[in-house]
């Protein structure tokens, strides 16, 4: 890539990821954008993507990079909602239904205050970690991502060793929903992985754990289930009522977009962002001193010394592995 395409590709990113001050950010396909609004104008989710997509290809890119649609078109708040690759960086996007408005970057200005989450706020020490009586440690993940398996080998090993800390974790999923299903950053078979997690965790939770200790090591579901001790008629009930796994996975996409959820795995800690990359990296005792940290008071459970070796990446039968990295998926 020349230098001027280098110099496109940083701005288009800056711009859409949301760094120019103002909020939402708009471009303007046609002249008759703000009269624009009659029913008739509407076009398919399709066409709106392709034409937003163009602008920027054309107007905003050069040296041969292209944005390119990543993954499906919903529907959101009136507007088609869409994730745009370039280069590898994604990022969720906006465009009216007549393709006449493109918003880089969505800010849902209900959201309070106090639960926002950005790199301002993010706790980097304990000190900086606001306290609670009952602290909950939420880890967004996607099933199928090597660091989401990565985080969720670690929680599973802090419950096991210390299981009163169990009531303290949630591990909850990213992703959107385009109808009546879910969909995921890894295609089908991840939306239906997570929307199997979910609805477990939402109505077998004593059954949560045991399952994800036996998928993350081979990526199993028929034995793990029959292992974990699941009800599967009632698991099945669950995944087809969209009352049920579809509101609880909804709850997840919310609060994913609430707190600018991007990368799995992210922690937030009380409301509050957090990385466990400032207390040790990816490892059972760091993130549990960090979970510990969250404590008005803490337990004396915060004392037991966990491992320390970096856990192991994607599926894997042992808790840790000497190639280990501490990346994620985006």
């Amino acid at each position: 890539m020349n230098l001027k395409g280098k110099n496109f590709i940083i701005l288009i990113l800056a711009i859409l990821c949301g760094v120019l001050a103002g909020g939402i950010v708009y471009f303007k396909f046609a002249p008759e954008v703000f009269c624009s609004k009659q029913e008739e104008n509407l076009i398919s989710p399709q066409e709106a993507v392709k034409r937003a997509l163009a602008y920027i290809n054309e107007n905003l890119l050069s040296g041969g990079v292209q944005a390119k649609l990543a993954g499906e078109v919903t529907e959101e708040e009136g507007l088609y909602k869409f994730q745009i690759d370039i280069e590898g960086q994604k990022f969720f996007s906006y465009v009216t239904k007549d393709g006449n408005l493109f918003f880089p970057q969505g800010f849902d200005l209900a959201v309070k205050k106090e639960k926002a989450v950005s790199g301002a706020n993010q706790a980097e020490s304990c000190g900086q970690i606001k306290k609670e009586q009952k602290p909950e440690l939420e880890a967004f993940v996607v099933s199928f991502c090597p660091y989401g398996l990565q985080m969720q080998r670690i929680l599973t090993e802090i419950v096991q060793k210390i299981p009163d800390l169990s009531q303290n974790i949630k591990i909850r999923y990213m992703g959107s929903v385009s109808g009546d299903r879910i969909t995921s950053m890894h295609g089908d078979e991840e939306a239906k992985e997570n929307l199997r997690q979910i609805c477990i965790r939402e109505e077998q939770p004593e059954r949560y754990f045991s399952y994800i200790g036996c998928h993350i090591k081979k990526g199993e579901v028929e034995s793990c289930l029959k292992e974990a001790g699941v009800d599967e008629e009632k698991l099945e009930a669950c995944q087809s009522d969209k009352n049920r796994g579809l509101a609880y996975a909804k709850k997840d996409f919310s609060l994913q977009d609430e707190y600018g959820i991007r990368g799995s795995p992210t922690l937030i800690l009380n409301g509050q962002e957090v990385s466990e990359f400032d207390f040790g990296g990816r490892t059972a005792e760091a993130v549990k001193n960090l979970l510990c940290c969250g404590f008005s008071k803490k337990p004396d459970i915060c004392t037991e010394k966990l491992s320390e070796n970096q856990a192991a990446t994607g599926f894997s039968e042992t808790y840790s592995s000497e190639n280990s990295s501490g990346g994620s998926c985006e």
